[in-house]
């Protein structure tokens, strides 16, 4: 994406963002104003200490601190994830329910698979990074973050390559239509992206036992006793995809920017390749690649001294129960020696990221080969970042130089 497509979208976010204050200005915050889009990590660590349990007309009531968050993760009785009237499998679901659907989601992201999927991950990796200008400056989300994300995840899934295309245009739309918060808008949106899926599986039905990819494997699952439906097959490739395309995308940036930024860091890693999967989190603990999830009550609770109705939509803020100073201390520190149970990078409880696995691979494996082809990472001086906002994070434009 050039400086000049990324100054016309920001525009015309500053459009949108002017046409919600009227409708958004009760409550205690507005998530949608310029000063919090600006810097959102910065907003949501100032949220944290004065009002960390807070309400909004946009995101309802809003949970800033981990000890709060942690809480909402692990009582899914009080705090469910039914939040959506569209089908969601199985991030909208709680148990007995979402255990049937995890049972045959998790083997798609076992070790043997991801061991499988790894050598394939190098090479579009390598590829991609080989293409890059070296001693020029590169503008690593259009060139690098995203399309690293979308041919990884096509790849895993088994999906053709000329889905890529359209598939990088409805990721950006998508994020329009979350942040407009338009039902219309996101309902066309995510019909669009079900049109893609319901072909792909005609062809995998089509083409019998020719395929044994993770997409082919939805078909012949089972559950209580019977056949995926297409609506349950289609929902959860959806959920894989939106959250892969947008968050590890967001990740890729983030990563590449920070080791820029940091020389120091940037050099421990290259000469010790072992500490990069408890680095990368770390890093990813720091700037939060994702923003938030959302919860509905189903009684009245009370957190940091606050009664929230039954009924109420809540967002857990990853984005700063990961910046706690009550568990991380200075939260732009970095250290590897923190305890990874309280990093909330992937979730926690019942409805802990099973794709995990993958994107660990997927990063470490990036960060690798950047490695291997480079001596050294710097930033462009001259061309500050473009950070991304609600509902993504990172970057949208953010320019490197490889050496």
């Amino acid at each position: 994406m050039s400086r000049r497509t990324s100054l016309s979208l920001i525009v015309t976010t500053d459009k949108l963002m002017n046409r919600a204050d009227a409708a958004h200005a009760a409550g205690e915050w507005d998530p949608r104003s310029p000063d919090v889009l600006h810097d959102q990590i910065a907003a949501y660590d100032d949220m944290r200490h004065r009002c960390p349990v807070a309400h909004s007309s946009y995101l309802h009531w809003s949970l800033f601190r981990h000890a709060d968050v942690l809480r909402a993760l692990h009582d899914p009785e009080t705090f469910s994830n039914q939040v959506s009237k569209h089908l969601s499998v199985p991030n909208g679901m709680d148990p007995p329910e979402h255990t049937e659907y995890r049972r045959i989601i998790e083997p798609c992201f076992s070790p043997e698979r991801i061991s499988v999927f790894e050598p394939i991950c190098r090479l579009i990796a390598g590829r991609l990074i080989g293409k890059l200008a070296t001693g020029e400056p590169e503008e690593i989300m259009d060139r690098l973050a995203q399309p690293f994300a979308l041919e990884a995840q096509c790849a895993f899934l088994g999906w053709p390559r000329h889905l890529h295309e359209p598939l990088r245009k409805w990721a950006i739309r998508n994020r329009e239509a979350t942040f407009s918060g338009s039902r219309t808008a996101t309902e066309a949106v995510a019909l669009e992206f079900d049109n893609y899926i319901r072909e792909i599986l005609a062809e995998r039905r089509q083409a019998g036992s020719l395929y044994e990819d993770v997409t082919s494997r939805l078909l012949r699952e089972k559950v209580y006793g019977r056949l995926l439906t297409d609506e349950e097959i289609v929902s959860i490739l959806r959920n894989w995809t939106v959250g892969e395309l947008a968050t590890l995308s967001a990740c890729a940036g983030i990563l590449v920017h920070y080791l820029a930024e940091h020389a120091r860091i940037q050099r421990k890693l290259r000469e010790t390749p072992a500490l990069l999967p408890v680095a990368i989190d770390e890093i990813l603990r720091i700037h939060p690649p994702l923003i938030a999830s959302r919860r509905k009550t189903t009684r009245s609770v009370e957190l940091g001294g606050r009664c929230i109705p039954a009924g109420e939509r809540v967002t857990l803020m990853w984005a700063s129960a990961n910046r706690d100073e009550a568990v991380f201390g200075d939260p732009d520190e970095f250290r590897l020696d923190r305890n990874p149970d309280d990093n909330l990078l992937y979730g926690a409880g019942l409805h802990v990221c099973p794709g995990a696995p993958l994107a660990r691979l997927e990063l470490r494996v990036l960060v690798e080969e950047l490695f291997r082809h480079t001596e050294q990472i710097v930033l462009q001086p001259d061309m500050p970042p473009i950070k991304a906002f609600y509902p993504a994070s990172g970057y949208s434009e953010a320019w490197i130089v490889l050496r």
